[in-house]
């Protein structure tokens, strides 16, 4: 098996897909749910994982599987060809929903065909590429869904001054062209390992949990963390710019592009020193970034956090926090990148998409938890949206002391 730079960015276009629409949906559907519906912050952080409440029950069965299945285009991309359209078609009616069950059963609908087809998306990158370039390969993929994070917050800013439902149609188009890409381009290996005994996921996790070494549950253990606290803050940054910096939901959506454009600056470099140096210290370095960042902001006041410094073209006006955001960004980059190539290097080929499916398990139960947990912390402070500056920090503590004791996960230089 060869490493193919031009498959891999055809296969990023997927990722680039899911990041335009979890990007739109992050930054405007809790503006929705405050303005339009008049949920209170508690209810908000609720309502913002319900997304991954039901990911977390589909995604990782179905990464397992993707595993399992034979079909004449492979065993990844029959997921493509279903989830992507559906998901299209219903993210673009999410604005026009005027009443509040109508709006659910729009994000519900999303929510389902968005997890049909993320696990395996992403499980044809070990698929189609050598273990010592997973980390190379991770970071060509996330730079793509960099890309397409700023066309949801950039671009999605922009819009949303025109009409609130310009981004979701936005989101809508971008995510079938990337579908149509990589089912048209993208070509799964004819053969899979058929001897070998497939385990559910239910088998799986325990293996992971009755591992003597503990690499894999640590490495798990310290994705659940480092999420709780990123994903946390993006599920409330739009509301923590208008309501803590006293900014306009516009400019908190602008404010995260920054960051996700450093992430996509980032992410080819993080690949490649997470291939040289080693992806257990690159992210590392990563954890302790974001750490310190998130703290500083905390401390410092709105006034400052809101000076502008200068003003560039497409980014617009650069305040003293998006330079912090935009450190943030590298920092996620070194974590991220490096993550999923660890996670499949604790199995074989035959089972990655069920190994992606424990890595989006732990992911998308921090995610459950972080916006739920900064949601009454926010309530429980009369307000302070601060307060989600405060917690994170401590998770990525957590997830940097566990990945200390992280033994196996580096690249198979023969492989």
């Amino acid at each position: 098996m060869k490493f193919n730079y031009g498959k891999i960015f055809l296969l990023g276009l997927g990722f680039f897909g899911i990041s335009v629409i979890w990007g739109v949906y992050n930054a405007f559907v809790p503006i929705f749910l405050a303005e339009k519906f008049n949920l209170a912050p508690a209810m908000i952080g609720f309502f913002m994982t319900l997304d991954n409440i039901a990911a977390l029950f589909i995604q990782p069965p179905v990464g397992a599987w993707s595993d399992r299945l034979r079909t004449p285009i492979g065993r990844r991309l029959p997921f493509v060809l279903v989830g992507a359209p559906i998901g299209a078609v219903v993210f673009g009616l999410i604005p026009l929903a005027a009443a509040l069950p109508l709006f659910v059963a729009c994000t519900s609908t999303l929510i389902l065909s968005m997890a049909l087809w993320r696990t395996p998306v992403v499980a044809l990158m070990p698929d189609i590429t050598p273990s010592r370039y997973r980390s190379q390969a991770n970071g060509i993929i996330n730079f793509m869904g960099g890309v397409g994070a700023i066309f949801s917050f950039l671009g999605g800013s922009a819009l949303y001054r025109l009409n609130p439902a310009f981004p979701f149609w936005m989101g809508s188009a971008l995510v079938v062209l990337a579908g149509v890409l990589v089912l048209a381009f993208i070509r799964e290996p004819k053969e899979y390992a058929t001897d070998e005994k497939q385990p559910g996921m239910i088998e799986s996790l325990k293996e992971v949990l009755q591992d003597r070494e503990r690499s894999a549950i640590r490495i798990f253990l310290a994705i659940f963390f480092w999420f709780l606290g990123f994903t946390a803050i993006e599920a409330f940054f739009t509301l923590y710019a208008k309501n803590h910096l006293g900014l306009n939901e516009a400019d908190g959506a602008r404010l995260l592009g920054h960051l996700s454009l450093i992430f996509v600056l980032a992410a080819l470099a993080a690949g490649y020193i997470g291939g040289k140096a080693g992806r257990r210290v690159t992210i590392l370095s990563g954890i302790a970034v974001i750490g310190v960042i998130v703290l500083t902001i905390f401390f410092l006041p709105p006034a400052v956090l809101t000076t502008v410094v200068t003003k560039l073209p497409v980014l617009g006006t650069v305040p003293v926090i998006s330079l912090l955001l935009m450190a943030a960004g590298a920092g996620w980059a070194f974590i991220n990148i490096n993550s999923l190539p660890m996670v499949v290097e604790l199995t074989s080929a035959a089972r990655f998409g069920t190994y992606t499916g424990l890595y989006y398990l732990f992911s998308t139960l921090s995610a459950i938890v972080g916006p739920n947990v900064n949601g009454w912390a926010v309530q429980l402070s009369s307000g302070n949206y601060n307060v989600i500056m405060l917690l994170a920090p401590f998770f990525m503590v957590i997830a940097f002391t566990l990945m200390f004791g992280v033994k196996r996960g580096e690249a198979t230089k023969n492989v």
